[in-house]
């Protein structure tokens, strides 16, 4: 989360509008800057509209009903809690306006709203209104005041609470925040310098060593349950292993006598074979010479 800007107009002592541009010279470059300047003079109320626009709250108002400002009846009268009363005495109308970046990086304006009745300075005070929406206007979030600070909360990454302590600081509630919890504290910062991926970083990686170790732990109980053979055992298989060899070995011999009393057989027949069809051969040509005695 990072606030760009922080504007507003006819609140408390500040007289029409009024900004604050930390995105631009000089004070984007300014690493530490200082408001001051005597009592009444408005300091404050650039922290009330900067509060105004994105909580609809002021931390320096007292919390409960408070007191009736006015008289019993008056639609002017308010009490001291009520938030409009930061309208400038004498305006019909006054408004504070923050640009922020939000925790997903994205631009955004949220714009708080009061005015009296047509605008007089003695007209009613109107409800006040609360509008978000993208810096760029290409969209707006909330159909009321009540979701539009649903959505600045989530968008700013902080609470109410967690802003006034860590971010605003007002007057005197600095301590509040070192007198916080360590892990409260650590919380917070880690929201205001985006870096709380590295605690998401450091919880995944602790997950994965936990599913790691007990992975590996599984595969040393599954060996744990292989039995080592002793030497008794060992030498019984050895001589299993000499025996069952030599038998593949006659075996293998056996066959090998068996293939050449087959081959033997087969040239045996072969031989016979053509023995017989010599023989037939020449009785034959025998015949052929007896026949062929008249004529010679």
């Amino acid at each position: 989360m990072r606030i760009l800007a922080v504007r507003g107009c006819n609140l408390t002592s500040l007289d029409g509008p009024f900004a604050v541009e930390f995105d631009q010279a000089p004070l984007r470059r300014a690493g530490l800057f200082a408001i001051t300047g005597p009592t009444g003079a408005g300091k404050s109320t650039i922290l009330d509209a900067l509060c105004l626009a994105l909580f609809d709250r002021l931390p320096r108002l007292p919390e409960g009903q408070g007191v009736l400002l006015g008289v019993e009846g008056d639609p002017n009268a308010i009490r001291s809690t009520d938030v409009r009363a930061v309208l400038r005495r004498g305006a019909g109308a006054g408004w504070a306006e923050v640009d922020f970046v939000g925790v997903d990086g994205t631009a955004y304006r949220a714009r708080w709203e009061v005015r009296r009745a047509r605008q007089k300075a003695r007209g009613a005070l109107q409800p006040q209104t609360l509008t978000l929406g993208r810096l760029d206007g290409s969209e707006r979030f909330g159909d009321g005041k009540k979701t539009a600070l649903e959505e600045i909360e989530r968008r700013l990454g902080l609470t109410f609470e967690q802003f006034r302590r860590a971010v605003l600081l007002a007057q005197g509630d600095f301590a509040t925040f070192l007198k916080a919890p360590p892990k409260d504290r650590s919380a917070l910062l880690e929201l205001l310098t985006g870096t709380e991926i590295y605690s998401r970083l450091s919880i995944a990686a602790h997950e994965r060593a936990v599913r790691e170790r007990q992975a590996l732990d599984a595969l040393e109980a599954q060996g744990g349950g292989i039995g080592v053979l002793g030497d008794v055992e060992r030498a019984a298989l050895a001589a299993e292993t000499a025996t069952a060899g030599a038998a593949v070995r006659e075996s293998e011999q056996a066959l090998d006598a068996a293939k050449a009393a087959v081959a033997w057989h087969e040239r045996d027949a072969r031989l016979a074979a053509d023995e017989a069809a010599a023989a037939a051969a020449a009785e034959a040509a025998g015949r052929a010479w007896h026949e062929a005695a008249p004529r010679r």
